[in-house]
């Protein structure tokens, strides 16, 4: 690969070559389906496709939050998507979302099933199908639209931008993750500005908000995004480090970290999730014990 200070963009770009680095093998400059999947369809009407990344786990923490809180209607099944096999690319997924990103959602509770494809629209959907984790009032559903809507704005500079040159690029660019590093600090000293003097990010109600930028922020300051903590100096936000801490002793969240996770230690592992036993019965350490 050409060093950046040599290189110059032709006039029309071409894809004809590898781009490099981690997901390599998946990344390509058009859209629709690769190959032909039907999706598989359990017996709860949420039918849940996707995989234990930051925006994955935003919805699986509020669907575990909302049966917390009483809402049987939220039982779902969650099928894992191997994005690094491309099974995104699946006719059958492409189906419900079109960008072929994880996660999407099938819910076959009415008379016509809903299809439900990026992560904000996901957790906005369920929160005003089920009239929770979102306030009535209109100052403060709209501060949580707010908080909700900086995550999805923010995300791609931590994931697409500083993860992606920090941790998996295949060459280490220091003006790429200078410039990347600094736009992550700068969100982190946003949210621990908000969060010094706010219980949670919009208010003193625990919201979709939350669930939204804890897989991000929160795994950022915990140091289980991208091994950044260090480098970062995470340890100085201590709003941050306070609030994160708040919601990792919440069950609902640790149960939502499980689901369609496949790293890590296996008895946190809960590749899928079809019913609420499951996670005493059927995680990655229990299936494997079972199989030897």
């Amino acid at each position: 690969m050409a060093d950046s200070i040599d290189y110059i963009p032709p006039k029309v770009w071409t894809w004809n070559k590898p781009s490099g680095g981690t997901f390599a093998n998946i990344n390509r400059p058009v859209a629709g389906p690769t190959h032909e999947k039907v999706l598989p369809v359990g017996r709860h009407p949420l039918q849940l496709y996707s995989l234990g990344t930051p925006n994955g786990v935003k919805v699986t923490i509020l669907l575990e939050e909302l049966l917390a809180a009483g809402y049987s209607g939220a039982e779902y099944d969650a099928w894992l998507i191997r994005i690094g096999e491309g099974e995104q690319f699946g006719s059958g997924f492409v189906g419900i979302n079109p960008n072929s990103k994880i996660p999407a959602l099938l819910d076959r509770s009415g008379p016509k099933s809903v299809r439900v494809f990026e992560s904000g629209s996901i957790l906005l959907y369920l929160a005003e199908k089920f009239g929770a984790f979102l306030p009535k009032d209109v100052a403060a559903r709209t501060e949580t639209l707010n908080w909700l809507f900086w995550q999805m704005g923010s995300a791609p500079y931590l994931g697409g931008g500083f993860g992606h040159f920090y941790a998996y690029a295949p060459t280490k660019i220091e003006y790429a993750i200078d410039r990347f590093a600094m736009e992550v600090k700068r969100q982190l000293d946003v949210l621990d500005r908000q969060l010094a003097d706010s219980e949670y990010l919009a208010g003193d109600d625990y919201t979709i908000a939350d669930m939204a930028v804890f897989p991000w922020y929160g795994g950022l300051v915990k140091g289980w995004q991208y091994g950044a903590a260090e480098f970062l100096s995470v340890q100085d936000y201590t709003n941050v480090q306070r609030w994160a801490d708040m919601l990792l002793a919440r069950p609902a969240v640790r149960r939502g970290r499980m689901v369609n996770r496949t790293s890590g230690d296996p008895s946190g592992q809960l590749r899928e999730r079809h019913n609420a036993s499951d996670f005493d019965t059927a995680t990655q350490d229990k299936l494997e014990a079972a199989r030897s």
